[in-house]
């Protein structure tokens, strides 16, 4: 089974208010089995524009296993935190 890896990449509209995103997604994200292997941190555009300068990627054990995780109702109300307070996109893909 390909594991599935969630890729946001996020402006902040709201840092403020997006803290309580931050605090309540890592234990959402660990119940459905996810892991963080890229939470923001130093980074460098070597090509293209950087409309959306956070970036977070997440290793879950399956593709549907993060479809799951995105829309459970344990998310649901933590992801709206999210759209709140941030514009962006977030990708789920199946690895190889």
């Amino acid at each position: 089974m390909s594991a599935g890896y969630v890729i946001a990449q996020l402006k902040v509209t709201n840092s403020e208010n997006y803290k309580e995103y931050v605090a309540k997604v890592t234990e959402v994200v660990k119940k459905f089995g996810g892991e963080y292997l890229v939470r923001n941190g130093e980074y460098q555009v070597v090509e293209g524009e950087d409309n959306f300068p956070r970036l977070v990627i997440i290793k879950f054990p399956s593709y549907e296993k993060a479809l799951e995780w995105y829309h459970s109702d344990e998310y649901k109300p933590v992801k709206d935190i999210r759209l709140q307070n941030s514009e962006g996109s977030n990708i789920i893909v199946k690895g190889i």
